[in-house]
């Protein structure tokens, strides 16, 4: 493995640890050369299927993309990064348990509203905002109607 700091090749691994949902694995790492600590993952690489976008545009799932727009849903709300994470981890379970060759992003979408309503409600407004494309303040009501009807509490 690379060192972030020196690009030396040669690392040792000081500790390694199962993720609690036992899908990857975090190592500690020594840079040989500058003694540098980082920390880096192992996780299972899976054939995941396509994402039909809206348009009809297909596309490769994007763990990243996805944790950045709940990074961005949930800003100055006291949501972690262990959320987002495992929000993460139960959408690719999702996609790989479906077996399907292609999921429209609306699935996912509807999957991440789910799960976020019961983490952070104005995070899940926030998120539902931008996916639904409100085109004005009514829409915008109407989703947080439905909100207070459904009775969604935070854990």
């Amino acid at each position: 493995m690379r060192c972030p700091s020196c690009a030396h090749l040669d690392s040792r691994v000081t500790d390694s640890r199962t993720s609690a949902t036992g899908d990857s694995i975090r190592r500690r790492r020594e840079c040989e050369k500058c003694g540098e600590r980082f920390t880096t993952y192992e996780r299972l690489d899976r054939t995941m299927p396509l994402l039909v976008k809206k348009d009809g545009r297909r596309e490769a799932f994007d763990r990243e993309k996805l944790i950045s727009g709940l990074r961005t849903a949930c800003q100055k709300r006291p949501v972690t990064q262990a959320h987002h994470e495992q929000l993460a981890d139960a959408v690719e379970r999702m996609l790989i348990e479906s077996s399907e060759k292609e999921v429209p992003t609306q699935r996912i979408g509807e999957e991440v509203m789910r799960r976020l309503s019961t983490i952070d409600q104005v995070a899940y407004v926030r998120f539902a905002s931008v996916y639904r494309s409100f085109r004005d303040v009514q829409e915008f009501v109407l989703e947080l109607e439905q909100l207070k009807r459904e009775g969604v509490q935070p854990s």
